[in-house]
């Protein structure tokens, strides 16, 4: 086969594929018509994921997990996630002997302690885990209030084991984090200290 015949031969094929392409294409159906009145899709926004590290947790890394996984099963706004290791976190977790305790540095992000004290006074590892990750999510004490507030802390006793948000909690929160993808409101720095309340 010559040059210019090989040539020939390839041109046909080209327009035979292309000609094929294009009939395919117009025989695709229409698409649907959307009623001028139909409402737009949602947009759907991601979840702002905050990482935690709880390697110094030391024996409440447990209690540090199930007090995430609560807010990850009440909230759609925010995610908290083990961080990788040798990855800067944004809520880093210690345990010591004090008291529980958080101190924000922003909307997400701080320092909580896992305080002996209360453990040993009967006060539940998970709720207190809870607790005190609702601090670096935005919220406040609540004290003195009942067992159903998370946020109520030592104030509802060493009975209450509690560690769900209730709808006020989990609906502030969710506000907190309303524009996912976009750099969360900044708070003030704050130290939480979780005493129960004197009587």
């Amino acid at each position: 086969m010559t040059l210019r015949s090989a040539a020939r031969v390839l041109t046909t094929m080209l327009v035979v594929a292309l000609s094929w392409t294009v009939s395919q294409a117009s025989a695709a159906p229409p698409p649907a018509s959307v009623p001028a009145s139909a409402p737009a899709p949602a947009a759907h926004t991601a979840a702002v994921v905050l990482t935690y590290d709880a390697s110094g947790a030391a024996e409440f890394v447990d209690a540090v997990d199930k007090g995430a996984a609560v807010w990850n099963g009440s909230v759609e706004n925010v995610r908290l996630k083990p961080a990788a290791s040798g990855d800067r976190a944004s809520i880093e977790i210690l345990a010591d002997d004090g008291w529980p305790r958080a101190r924000t540095t922003s909307l997400g992000n701080g320092t909580i302690w896992m305080g002996r004290q209360a453990v040993d006074e009967g006060h539940d590892t998970v709720r207190i885990a809870a607790h005190e990750l609702g601090h670096i999510l935005g919220l406040p004490d609540m004290k003195p209030g009942p067992c159903s507030s998370l946020m109520s802390g030592a104030s509802a006793g060493v009975e209450c084991t509690n560690a769900q948000p209730d709808a006020g909690e989990r609906a502030a929160v969710e506000d907190n984090f309303a524009s996912a993808g976009a750099s969360p409101a900044v708070y003030e720095p704050r130290l939480y200290q979780d005493r129960p309340v004197a009587a």
